[in-house]
């Protein structure tokens, strides 16, 4: 460090000066950093980024939010206005006295008629015959007590059905109503992880437009804080949305001091006289300076790191 100044309490001038090997490296650097320059701003890397439209990646092709009815509207259809005591008779009639039961009823009916026919009316006939009595009145009650068990019969049978299915009407009326309510939670659930993958696609979109607009400013970025490295110069940056602050914090640490590393590995120190770049010296014998260079390089890449 030098200082100069003019008598009687003129301007006073202060010049930071570090090592010469050190000063040397970072020109180096600098005149890199400046050669590439030109190619990374022609070289935009978010140039071939294409909007991801959110109906297509969610729904599928030709699908929008607006082919499906609105939550307001699912909810009306299967929840508002909802009967419990007449969905309850719905499902009881539609169990208990289905036209299935019928059919049950009556082919238990045709089965007994069948039977009565065969079996109970010969039987009668052949009784009433030896006692002489068929052109009697207890022929005619005979035939009346058997019909008399085929209406009981017949009528217990459907009342034993029915009974049995009562659980059975339960049991859809149960799952009637619980399907309701899955219906809207699930529509509700559908609805709100759309909306939630929106943001993001949007988010996503919007940060790819913001990075390749800003692209040019994001390298004279890099170039800002390679020329201040050595001041330790900070700034502040404006952080495009949809990228995580302390990944890019991460990632940018690890590049620079990767890049820091490998600029102090081309840092050597003569055994006598002035370094110079390329590892040759002004005089005596090249010595091995390889740990401090890489110390350097380390220095350089995480303030880089932390000024971008």
């Amino acid at each position: 460090m030098g200082g100069g100044g003019k008598g009687g309490g003129g301007d006073t001038q202060t010049t930071i000066r570090y090592a010469p090997y050190i000063e040397v490296q970072h020109q180096t650097f600098l005149s890199l950093v400046a050669d590439h320059r030109t190619a990374a701003l022609a070289d935009n890397p978010f140039t071939g980024y294409t909007d991801v439209e959110v109906e297509d990646a969610f729904f599928g092709a030709g699908y929008t939010i607006a082919s499906f009815p609105s939550l307001y509207d699912m909810f009306g259809k299967f929840m508002a206005g909802l009967d419990i005591e007449v969905l309850w008779q719905q499902e009881f009639e539609d169990t208990v006295n289905s036209p299935e039961v019928a059919n049950l009823i009556s082919a238990e009916a045709d089965l007994m008629d069948d039977d009565i026919e065969a079996t109970s009316i010969p039987r009668l006939q052949t009784g009433m015959r030896d006692l002489n009595s068929v052109m009697a009145s207890s022929y005619p009650i005979g035939r009346a007590v058997i019909e008399d068990g085929r209406v009981k019969s017949i009528a217990k049978f459907g009342a034993e059905l029915r009974y049995k299915l009562i659980p059975v009407a339960q049991e859809r009326w149960k799952t009637h109503l619980q399907w309701n309510q899955q219906v809207v939670s699930i529509y509700a659930e559908l609805m709100k992880f759309y909306y939630a993958a929106k943001h993001d696609v949007d988010e996503d979109n919007y940060s790819y437009a913001s990075k390749y607009r800003l692209w040019p400013f994001t390298v004279l970025d890099y170039e800002r804080a390679a020329l201040g490295a050595l001041q330790g110069a900070t700034s502040q940056k404006t952080d495009v949305a949809g990228a995580s602050t302390t990944a890019r914090v991460m990632s940018g640490a690890l590049s620079g001091a990767a890049m820091g590393a490998m600029v102090g590995s081309q840092i050597s120190a003569p055994a006598g006289g002035a370094l110079t770049t390329g590892g040759s010296v002004a005089t005596g014998a090249a010595g091995s300076y390889a740990g401090a260079g890489a110390g350097v390089g380390a220095v350089l890449g995480i303030a880089s790191a932390l000024t971008y």
